[in-house]
């Protein structure tokens, strides 16, 4: 398993709330988190084999940015 970090803009607990049910309906995603303490809103995804651009359209569908770190 690999762990893929991301800057965001995932910036409270609605925007949270808005994310979470796209980001756990994604099959590939094993387990995820953000760090609303970091000030890049650090988005950490655990995967065998999502990449990096399909964690970025996953994380737009519920309308936010997730760049590679």
């Amino acid at each position: 398993m690999k762990t893929q970090k991301f800057k965001t803009n995932i910036a409270c607990g609605n925007c949270l709330a808005k994310v979470t049910p796209v980001l756990n309906a994604e099959s590939k995603i094993n387990s995820w988190s953000v760090d609303l303490q970091s000030e890049d809103r650090i988005l950490t995804v655990e995967s065998d084999d999502i990449t990096s651009d399909e964690v970025f359209k996953t994380v737009l569908k519920a309308g936010f940015i997730a760049k590679p770190e």
